[in-house]
């Protein structure tokens, strides 16, 4: 059964963690792999999502399937500190109790982004389970949320202002932003 609007509205009020995947999420999937470089294409518009978590002090995780130095780089650019950054993590629920253990929360305070089979099991444990718009049908299926947006192209920065106006800190963020020039 898909959650309603009032209930994704009080589920949002309770997130205190963002975890996201990264291919198919961050990025549209696509890799551009040559001899020794990896290229992967990630959006401004997350970025900017990310810096208005950050500004009001809201983590963010990552858990990817697959090891990139791209991927790092990126987390790194940022400002995702390394030991939130879990690569190689095909079974993502060890990357997830680890991150839930460290800041001491519950399930229902956790949101978790994913597009592909490997992200199910940490959906179906997480208090809201989001899926970008080119996510599989399963996994859209299984979401509590769908962005309109497509992952590699803002997916996660329309996810954080959905829970940033959740939570009435939105504004707050903003001010912070618009205090840094």
């Amino acid at each position: 059964m898909k959650t309603t609007a009032p209930e994704i509205l009080n589920k949002l009020k309770a997130l205190k963690l963002i975890i996201s995947d990264v291919d198919g999420v961050l990025t549209d999937g696509s890799f551009y792999i040559g001899e020794n470089i990896e290229v992967k294409r990630f959006h401004s518009s997350d970025g900017l999502g990310f810096l208005l978590l950050r500004l009001v002090d809201f983590p963010v995780a990552i858990i990817s399937g697959r090891h990139s130095t791209a991927t790092l780089a990126r987390t790194r650019a940022l400002h995702i500190p390394d030991d939130l950054v879990f690569q190689d993590s095909y079974v993502k629920n060890d990357a997830y109790n680890i991150l839930k253990a460290r800041f001491g929360l519950q399930d229902e305070e956790i949101a978790f982004i994913g597009d592909d089979y490997i992200d199910t099991p940490v959906m179906k444990r997480c208090g809201v389970a989001f899926a970008p718009a080119n996510a599989i049908p399963e996994v859209r299926k299984l979401a509590d949320y769908v962005t309109k947006t497509p992952g590699g192209h803002g997916a996660l920065r329309e996810i954080a202002e959905l829970i940033l106006r959740a939570q009435e800190r939105l504004d707050e963020a903003l001010k912070k932003l618009h205090g840094l020039y």
